[in-house]
């Protein structure tokens, strides 16, 4: 008898570590797509100049990938149920690092565009499938967790980007930065192929062709147009009618997606008020956040002529400041709730981006510091909030499909925080007199952008006042 209950126990350990070891393979893999989304920010420059453009322009080598991403995310999930996660994030961590290879091997701003947009087809099977792995086989009083490990490369990876890449740009060649995701790749599919099991059941359903068409379209068209916004020189007609044409594709793909029978994207997730302000709070939030890893190594090389390295471990005090919030973060979302870590929190964040504005080559070093590591913290806390709620209320059948409707929208705020970053160094010099691309961005200008991007985080925080004071408790464990 008593072997009899041992051995049960000895499986269910087993398989707990298992998925730990999963999941951290996961997060692992998710840390090499994030990572790639921001290294080359420092390198802009030195690759700029090889390909002979502005370095603003060079914005597009990192919206493209992340523009992919986000076109293709929704159909991970409706791949993943066809022929198997295990498969899917298997093959797509094999692609994603031949990628790696042709932006590395790239001679110009097209070709490095044309692989840049191929890494993120790759990476829209990637992180959202390994996600999903983890997710359908996670209990709800373990998800705070789970959700802990799989943030802490979105929160990471933009912080120790920069400073990787202007390494990596100074002492070596740009390149690099790309030919190091083969390592790992291989790294990861060895890890996946002895860790992950591939008994993940095979799910039958019509796929939305039309849903599919509309929501890439809608995003395609939106970031295209906030991308020729930020450039050095804009073209404003352009811009202008591929934002107002995304809007209305968008209207058209919501009203298709609330009939059709099998969406691509359930929308239906939106009706957990917990999953809806994860989406649209979140969204902002992490437009306004991701801002600052695009605009900050510029400012330092720009306007304050450090080198790629030096304005690299400038950031780094970012990721500082996520590694020490993480200690606490489990234990503050049981004392205070989502609700009030979500407004309180949310809008330090903003205040601490609103503080970069001060930031000026005269500023002692160590101040920069201070600030960027409560900044750190901040973000850090606002975003495992954020992505452990998302799924709170949301039932395991239903967990495929919201899982790829929350990666959509992730990427999107990811790839608008880039765009908008770019849009507001555009718009700074109309508010103080000056002509927008005219000789580069000075530091007014980026002073400016922070405080716009500043005065998103706050507006992101408004969503959260619609959610209850024990909102998401069986997951937090906060009882008010």
């Amino acid at each position: 008898m008593m072997a009899t209950q041992e051995a049960p126990q000895e499986t269910r350990q087993h398989d707990a570590r298992r998925l730990t070891a999963a999941t951290f393979i996961v997060a692992g893999v998710f840390f090499i797509e994030v990572l790639d989304s921001t290294i080359i920010a420092t390198a802009l420059p030195r690759i700029a100049e090889d390909f002979s453009v502005p370095a603003v322009n060079l914005s597009i080598g990192m919206a493209a990938y992340l523009l992919a991403m986000a076109v293709c995310v929704p159909a991970s999930g409706w791949v993943a149920d066809r022929l198997g996660a295990r498969r899917v994030f298997t093959a797509a961590i094999a692609l994603f690092s031949i990628a790696s290879i042709l932006c590395g091997l790239a001679g110009s701003v097209e070709t490095f565009t044309a692989a840049r947009v191929l890494q993120g087809m790759a990476g829209a099977m990637m992180s959202p499938v390994g996600r999903l792995i983890v997710l359908r086989n996670t209990e709800k009083r373990d998800l705070v967790h789970a959700i802990a490990v799989l943030v802490w490369p979105a929160l990471t990876a933009p912080v120790l980007g920069p400073a990787i890449g202007g390494f990596i740009t100074t002492w070596f060649d740009w390149r690099w930065n790309f030919f190091i995701n083969v390592p790992l790749g291989v790294i990861a599919l060895i890890a996946t192929a002895l860790v992950i099991r591939g008994n993940d059941p095979i799910i039958r359903r019509r796929f939305d062709l039309a849903g599919f068409l509309l929501t890439g379209i809608t995003l395609g068209l939106l970031l295209w147009g906030l991308e020729l916004l930020g450039q050095q020189q804009p073209n404003w007609r352009l811009a202008f009618v591929l934002l107002v044409a995304g809007l209305l594709t968008g209207i058209i793909a919501c009203r298709h997606l609330r009939r059709t029978a099998e969406p691509m994207i359930d929308l239906s997730a939106m009706a957990a008020r917990s999953f809806s302000v994860s989406v649209i709070g979140g969204t902002l939030f992490r437009t306004s956040v991701h801002s600052a890893p695009f605009l900050l190594p510029l400012m330092f090389q720009l306007a304050f002529g450090l080198n790629p390295f030096e304005s690299g471990l400038l950031v780094l005090w970012l990721f500082a400041g996520n590694l020490v919030m993480k200690l606490f973060t489990t234990q503050a979302l049981r004392r205070f709730g989502f609700r009030r870590i979500l407004i309180l929190n949310g809008l330090l964040s903003a205040a601490t981006i609103a503080g970069f504005s001060l930031f000026s080559p005269a500023t002692p070093y160590a101040v920069i510091a201070v600030v960027l590591f409560l900044a750190g913290m901040f973000r850090s806390m606002q975003f495992t909030a954020i992505s452990t709620l998302t799924f709170a209320d949301i039932p395991q059948e239903q967990m495929s499909r919201a899982n790829g409707f929350n990666s959509m929208v992730n990427q999107l705020g990811v790839g608008l925080g880039i765009a908008i970053g770019a849009v507001t160094l555009q718009i700074a010099p109309l508010l103080h007199g000056g002509a927008p691309g005219a000789s580069g961005p000075t530091l007014m200008d980026f002073q400016l952008a922070f405080l716009m991007t500043a005065g998103l985080g706050v507006f992101a925080t408004l969503d959260a006042y619609a959610l209850k004071p024990d909102a998401g408790a069986e997951v937090s464990g906060h009882r008010s």
